[in-house]
C-alpha cells in the first residue's frame, strides 16, 4: 500500500500552472463569455447599455452584408483548408525525402510563418499592385494580360487564399512532418516486398497513417481560416466592394467604426465562435469514428 503525497506536493503542478490560467481566464474565458451577454444589449459608445433581447440576432438574419461576409468566409475557408491540408502534406513528402539542400528548403516554407500578418498583406499588396507591381511588370514583359489581382472581386478572394495558404502551410508542413517521423519503416518495408508502387505506399501506407495528423491539420486551418483577418485587410481592405469581407471584419467594423453597435458586434462573434465550436467538434468525432473502423 503506497502512502499519499503530502498536500503541498499535490498542490505544487497546479500552483506552477495557476499564473498562465489567470491570464488566459482575465484576457480570453471572461471576454468570450462576456460577448455572450454583450449580445443581448445595445451600445453605441461602451459605457451605457440598453437591453434588446434577441434584436440584434434578429438584425443579423436581415443583414445582406452580414450574409455577404458569411458567404465570403465560407468559400475562403473551404478553399483554405483544402489547399492547406494537401499542399503540407505534399511538401512534408518531399520535404522528408534525402534531396539537396534540404535544410534551406525546410527553412524557406517555414518562414512566411515568422512573418507579421500586417507585414504579409502589405507585402503581397505590393507585389500584385495592378499598375506598378512586381507581378503584373513580369507579365507585362513577357506579353501576358496583367490582371487586376486586387480590384476583381473573384480574383481577390482568390488571392486572399493564396496568401493566407503561403503564409500558414509551413507550420501545418512542419506538423505533418512530424507524423510522417512517427511512422515505422516497417510499414514501407512491407509494401515493398509485396510489389507496392511509390504511389500505392503513399496512397495505402502514408495516408491512413497520417490520418490523425491529418485531422490536427484540418481543424487547426479551419480556425485559422474563421479568423482570418489582419493580413486581409491590409491586403485589400475587405474590397473591392465587399468581396474579400470576412466574418472578423465584419465583428470589427460593426465595433469600431460608425455607428458603433457594440451589440450587433457581439452577436456576429458569439455566431462565428458557435460555427467553428461546431465545426471542430465535427470534424474530431469524424475523425475518432475514422480511426474506431
Amino acid at each position: 500500500m503506497t502512502s499519499r503525497k503530502p498536500w503541498n506536493q499535490r498542490l505544487a503542478p497546479y500552483l506552477f500552472v495557476l499564473p498562465n490560467m489567470l491570464v488566459f481566464g482575465v484576457f480570453i474565458i471572461y471576454p468570450a463569455l462576456n460577448g455572450f451577454n454583450i449580445s443581448a444589449y445595445d451600445s453605441a459608445n461602451g459605457r451605457t447599455f440598453t437591453p434588446v433581447g434577441t434584436d440584434n440576432y434578429e438584425k443579423l438574419l436581415t443583414d445582406d452584408e452580414f450574409w455577404e461576409a458569411a458567404l465570403n468566409s465560407a468559400t475562403f475557408v473551404l478553399a483554405f483548408v483544402v489547399l492547406c491540408t494537401a499542399a503540407s502534406i505534399g511538401l512534408a513528402v518531399l520535404l522528408t525525402q534525402p534531396i539537396r539542400a534540404r535544410g534551406f528548403f525546410r527553412a524557406a516554407f517555414f518562414l512566411p510563418v515568422m512573418l507579421s500578418p500586417v507585414v504579409v498583406g502589405l507585402l503581397w499588396g505590393w507585389i500584385l499592385e495592378g499598375r506598378s507591381g512586381v507581378v503584373n511588370a513580369v507579365l507585362g514583359q513577357l506579353g501576358l494580360p496583367e490582371p487586376d489581382w486586387l480590384t476583381s472581386g473573384p480574383l481577390a478572394l482568390g488571392v486572399t487564399v493564396f496568401v493566407g495558404v503561403w503564409m500558414h502551410v509551413g507550420f501545418y508542413t512542419l506538423i505533418i512532418m512530424a507524423g510522417l517521423q512517427g511512422i515505422d519503416d516497417s510499414f514501407y518495408e512491407a509494401a515493398r516486398i509485396d510489389g507496392a508502387s511509390p504511389w500505392q505506399r503513399f496512397r495505402h501506407v502514408t495516408l491512413p497513417l497520417l490520418r490523425p495528423t491529418t485531422l490536427v491539420v484540418v481543424i487547426l486551418s479551419l480556425i485559422a481560416g474563421f479568423q482570418a483577418f489582419d493580413f486581409i485587410y491590409t491586403l485589400t481592405g475587405g474590397g473591392p466592394l465587399g468581396a474579400t469581407t470576412l466574418m472578423v471584419q465584419y465583428v470589427y467594423e460593426r465595433a469600431f467604426r460608425p455607428p458603433i453597435q457594440y451589440g450587433l458586434a457581439a452577436a456576429g462573434s458569439v455566431v462565428l465562435f458557435i460555427t467553428i465550436f461546431a465545426l471542430t467538434v465535427l470534424n474530431f468525432l469524424y475523425g475518432r469514428r475514422k480511426e474506431s473502423v
